[in-house]
């Protein structure tokens, strides 16, 4: 990754409203002038393809990448087959350029993150082992964090915030 290279992570237990909350900061930060690019992790085993298709069966038969294009949009799959999975700085490097990068999961990386915390969800606070958080998001005031709590439901702030992490001057478009 680039020293330059903005990106702000976004980590939480499931259900706290990790992509709720990337999927609203998207259109504030673009409404403020800047390029977004997003990058989700998941642990899951995924597929964007499906059975039948004729780039499922490139996949089926070998193939190390297949590219799909229309003129709406292109998709590049790459098969790991055994592979070590790439780490989130070779991912980025393989990405458009862009503002800023959005990435939610990779929670183990060393990037800055936000916390997304639900007291309600009684699960503890993962920025007490992790000093890659930079601030926790929350429905619900919180003291004594080292770091800074912002109110989950203040879009704006949270993108206030972003961009002052980062010293990025933009202004609200209304």
């Amino acid at each position: 990754m680039a020293d330059d290279t903005k990106t702000i992570g976004f980590v939480g237990w499931s259900g706290s409203g990790k992509t709720t909350l990337v999927s609203v900061l998207i259109p504030e930060l673009i409404g403020r002038g800047l390029g977004v690019s997003t990058m989700k992790h998941t642990h899951h085993d995924f597929d964007i393809d499906s059975p039948g298709k004729d780039s499922h069966r490139h996949r089926q038969a070998g193939a190390s990448e297949v590219m799909l294009t229309s003129s709406s949009r292109w998709v590049l799959m790459h098969e790991l087959r055994g592979a070590p999975e790439p780490d989130m700085d070779r991912l980025l490097a393989i990405m458009s350029p862009a503002d800023l990068y959005l990435i939610e999961g990779f929670k183990d990386h060393r990037h800055p993150k936000i916390e997304v915390h639900r007291p309600a969800f009684g699960k503890p606070l993962l920025c007490h082992d992790d000093s890659g958080v930079v601030a926790v998001a929350s429905d619900q005031a919180l003291d004594g964090l080292g770091v800074p709590v912002l109110d989950l439901n203040d879009i704006p702030a949270i993108a206030d915030f972003i961009l002052g992490h980062f010293g990025l001057a933009t202004e609200r478009r209304a």
